[in-house]
């Protein structure tokens, strides 16, 4: 057998194994062991939106790090220890916003003393995630369950999985096409910008001295550059400092991200950059003029963030507390 036909034969038996584990899962999984799942999840999400509205972007970003490190396995929500450095404190993680991890907690302590040993932190994080999406004005889509929890996290696994702003858009193209998601599927998913915010440092340097012969990065719309510079003047002194990704709708889910993209307000490099280049380009034009578009391409991509590579059976297991493995060996 040539190498090529072995590269194939592996190929295959990786998506057929993944089609197996995937098959696993149900809309309905806890119907019966955990009926009150999705109402309590609901209420959770809920009352924390109200109370931090913030809390729908966190989530929204802890969920895909976790998923795009490893697989949708709650690995991320495991704390370091002694003798582990977990996920969560590699240096791309740190700034997660505590509230989503907060979330998770409080839906995960309601569902232990509901059905307890039943529903894994995994699970919570991805319906925890889409409810809270839909609460914010976007798509409500569906999420199979029956995921497991991971047995270990490790901060060293996260390196080389997440898209950087400063990367060029053909590395993020790359990065996102070796998870298995097309060019398509990635503008999608970077439409969840449309809420949250970035901090300071991390397009300081399209605001500030950006070359020898421009101050800031000419791409960008120059009243929205002026704004950026007075609200981060003191960002080195005070690194919380952030701006809205979506500066006109920031606590809505909607399509305004693209329309900005075109008129240059693009917070992020890596975001601009998808309004010029010709292989991003075509689907930033169609989600800016048509929000329809931009929710069906979103809530498919997402279905197929949240179940990739995730675990099922002895793969995993239900953990007692999200923030820690049940034998609290991580190895």
């Amino acid at each position: 057998m040539s190498m090529a036909s072995r590269v194939l034969l592996l190929l295959s038996l990786l998506l057929l194994a993944a089609a197996a584990v995937e098959s696993q899962l149900t809309l309905d999984y806890y119907k019966k062991t955990c009926p009150q799942f999705a109402d309590i999840i609901q209420q959770v999400v809920a009352d924390k939106q109200l109370a931090i509205p913030t809390t729908a972007a966190g989530t929204l970003r802890v969920f895909f790090h976790d998923c795009i490190v490893g697989g949708c396995d709650a690995s991320l929500l495991i704390s370091s220890n002694s003798f582990n450095q977990a996920e969560r404190d590699n240096h791309l993680n740190v700034a997660l916003p505590g509230d989503a991890f907060d979330v998770v907690t409080r839906a995960k302590t309601r569902l232990e003393l509901a059905c307890p040993g039943m529903v894994s932190c995994a699970d919570i994080l991805a319906e925890s995630t889409r409810d809270l999406i839909s609460m914010v004005g976007g798509p409500y889509y569906p999420v199979l369950l029956g995921r497991k929890d991971s047995l270990e996290s490790k901060a060293a696994d996260v390196e080389g999985h997440i898209a950087l702003p400063n990367m060029t858009m053909t590395h993020i193209i790359e990065t996102f096409s070796a998870k298995g998601f097309t060019v398509q599927e990635m503008v999608a998913l970077t439409g969840a910008h449309t809420i949250g915010f970035s901090h300071c440092s991390e397009f300081a340097d399209r605001i500030f001295n950006y070359s020898p012969t421009e101050d800031h990065d000419p791409s960008m719309n120059p009243d929205y550059a002026e704004g950026l510079k007075k609200l981060c003047q003191n960002y080195k002194k005070d690194p919380t400092i952030a701006a809205f990704n979506d500066p006109m709708s920031p606590g809505k889910f909607d399509n305004t991200y693209f329309v900005n993209l075109q008129r240059g307000i693009g917070l992020l490099k890596s975001d601009q950059v998808m309004a010029v280049d010709p292989r991003t380009k075509p689907f930033v034009d169609l989600y800016a003029a048509n929000e329809k578009a931009f929710f069906e391409a979103f809530s498919k991509a997402m279905e197929k963030v949240s179940v990739h590579n995730v675990i099922t059976g002895k793969q995993g297991e239900v953990r007692r507390r999200c923030d820690a493995p049940n034998s609290m060996k991580m190895n």
